[in-house]
């Protein structure tokens, strides 16, 4: 009963026969010694079959063990899911992204040398278990039958440092979560560890949130705020996008418009796909691990899993990109990523105007930035807490956050693709963030987030005019996106998105140690010379 609940829930086919076999704790040798544990899911009278690979860091047993071991496993997919070093059993130090490509491909060997595998393996997964496909996939020979790729990227630094800047939020709520997992009833929901973890954003030195939200160092956000400096190569072991091009595996791809990982994954499909690679792509309305991007990821992973180790094509019948249209709710197919738009520009005009025209206002128009109170965050791509589309009146009417709207849409508007900003900034201090944030105000005056964000600019980089004006590139998130008739289009420019990233402090100092900081002047410059604008993809059906 339970199985076909599961069935039922994930849109599947419901599963005849007995549930699978399972073995537990089957120890994989690693090359250094140390052993890896896995379980083994096997249908009923398997032999020899091809193998799905799941390597993860959270457990074997629970929610994941369910949908993907036992689930696969009933629809035909012998699986095999594996603790990551240092976890849940397996032996070793769990430091994240340090060692997957070799724990993996020793995994892949290993697996290939039993007697109940034929030789053909995939993997599957999502966010950390897409990493460790990605961390096996370029470099496994003989090569992977298939990679499905869950909200992942083939490489994190950019997730870590969007636009060079600490994404504090997350990374402190991923180091609370993975400090804490293996504690008893971790996995249970305990409102009072995250409003700690979340009052733990605000520590200083930031270096030390990790100890404020759970009262014990974690390796990782000791990592990941250390070795926050420019041109740091630390995290070259995690970074696998060199080769992308590179690698000869099917892929399915799954993400949404408010996942971490959007950006990066759309780039590594785009790179994939111009190599002639034919990925599959799918882009729903959601966040990163939200409830309801979990019955299409499943039922994606699924089919294409067994398109390619199982002979059934039937789940290959479909577009090779399919994404959900903010705003109209509706899913549009497409050959491409990004489908064919025109590049609009909208110019940031004086008196907090938008429009096609270039401002005539020589004069900047100013706030002050202050990291003693720094500019909120509102909603967005957030591991956890109020994620996605969310009001910003109240952040908008703040004097640190300076709002530029514009007329009522005469017509619906559709923006699909790439979305950039150009921003002629002149800051006192010289080290500061531009924050820029791309809004839909209904009817009602309600302004809602659609898309996001944030450079870093420290002295000489970019480098100022003769006035000391800086022109920032600020990159945001990629979307699709109906705004409606009568709606309008507002663009906020800001300081920083506290805490979401990490408060620029004014002086340079290391994240690691800055406890002080100066409030900052920011002049925001649109005439003719210097014309600040956003850059949106609009798309004609």
């Amino acid at each position: 009963m339970l199985n076909r609940l599961v069935d039922k829930f994930l849109g599947l086919p419901p599963a005849e026969g007995p549930g699978p076999v399972v073995t537990r704790d089957l120890p994989v040798p690693m090359p250094d010694g140390v052993t890896l544990l896995a379980d083994r899911y096997a249908p009923v009278g398997t032999t020899t079959a091809p193998v799905v690979l799941i390597r993860t860091p959270y457990g074997r047993k629970g929610i994941l063990s369910k949908l993907f071991g036992d689930t696969f496993a009933r629809h035909g997919l012998q699986t095999v899911i594996q603790s990551t070093r240092g976890s849940f059993g397996s032996g070793g130090e769990f430091r994240p992204f340090h060692l997957e490509r070799e724990d993996g491909i020793a995994t892949a060997e290993w697996l290939r040398a039993q007697p109940w595998c034929d030789g053909k393996l995939g993997m599957a997964g999502a966010s950390y278990l897409g990493h460790t496909q990605w961390a096996v996939g370029p470099y496994l020979d003989p090569p992977l039958e298939a990679m499905c790729l869950g909200v992942t990227a083939s490489e994190f630094i950019s997730t870590f440092y969007p636009g060079g800047v600490l994404a504090a939020d997350n990374m402190v709520s991923w180091s609370a979560m993975i400090g804490r997992q293996e504690e008893r009833f971790a996995a249970l929901p305990n409102p009072l560890q995250k409003r700690k973890t979340r009052k733990a954003m605000s520590f200083l030195p930031l270096s030390r949130a990790d100890v404020a939200a759970i009262g014990k160092p974690v390796r990782f956000l000791q990592d990941v705020t250390e070795h926050f400096v420019p041109d740091d190569t630390y995290w070259g072991m995690s970074d696998h996008s060199a080769d992308v091009e590179k690698l000869d595996v099917p892929v399915s791809m799954v993400t949404g418009w408010y996942d971490l990982f959007v950006a990066s994954q759309l780039k590594d499909f785009r790179r994939l796909a111009e190599a002639g690679k034919k990925p599959r792509l799918t882009i729903g309305p959601w966040a990163h691990g939200e409830p309801a991007s979990m019955r299409p990821m499943i039922q994606d992973q699924l089919g294409f899993l067994r398109a390619h180790l199982l002979g059934d094509r039937t789940f290959l019948q479909r577009a090779p990109v399919r994404i959900f249209l903010q705003g109209a709710g509706t899913w549009l197919d497409f050959e491409t990523w990004p489908p064919p738009s025109t590049a609009t520009e909208s110019h940031l005009r004086p008196i907090g105007g938008l429009g096609e025209a270039v401002g005539d206002e020589a004069r900047p128009t100013t706030f002050t930035y202050d990291p003693a109170d720094p500019t909120p965050a509102v909603g967005g791509p957030l591991l956890t807490g109020d994620w996605k589309q969310k009001d910003n009146q109240e952040v908008e009417a703040r004097p640190d956050v300076l709002v530029f709207t514009g007329e009522p849409l005469p017509s619906d508007l559709d923006v699909i693709g790439e979305v950039t900003a150009t921003v002629h900034v002149r800051t006192e201090l010289g080290h500061a963030d531009v924050y820029v944030r791309l809004c839909d105000v209904d009817a009602g005056g309600v302004s809602r987030n659609v898309t996001d964000g944030i450079l870093r600019l420290r002295p000489g980089v970019p480098e100022a005019d003769a006035g000391g004006v800086v022109t920032a590139e600020v990159v945001l998130d990629p979307t699709a996106y109906r705004f409606r008739r009568g709606h309008r289009l507002r663009v906020q420019v800001a300081g920083g998105a506290f805490p979401r990233f990490a408060r620029n402090h004014g002086t340079g100092e290391p994240v690691t140690a800055a406890v002080d900081g100066k409030p900052n002047h920011f002049e925001i410059f649109h005439d003719a010379a210097r014309p600040s604008r956003i850059t949106l993809p609009v798309f004609s059906h």
